[in-house]
């Protein structure tokens, strides 16, 4: 008779790369809605998610800057224009 009381038992761990921490929060109007879109040190996009108390607490203590125009961001806001970019807000968290 098995001990298992009909409960397997669970598979092997699977370990995945951790992603980079986000550096960078970027508040910015698309198509009449603000979005929140979270980047990592690369610019790379980690997520992207609606205003929530999550963002306002890594941002609270933190000047924004409208620097979402320079070619470093091209990239990484290519959807986004040329007035779109201008008054988003950028927040650089610590590294």
């Amino acid at each position: 008779m098995d001990d298992g009381y009909g409960i397997t038992a669970p598979g092997p761990h699977r370990s995945h790369p951790r992603r980079d921490p986000v550096r960078y929060v970027v508040v910015i109007e698309s198509a009449g809605a603000t979005v929140v879109r979270l980047f990592d040190a690369n610019r790379e996009l980690v997520s992207e998610v609606d205003s929530t108390e999550e963002i306002a607490w890594m941002t609270h203590d933190l000047q924004p800057e409208r620097a979402a125009q320079g070619p470093e961001w091209d990239r990484a806001l290519s959807g986004h224009s040329a007035r779109e970019r201008a008054t988003a807000d950028v927040y650089t968290l610590d590294a």
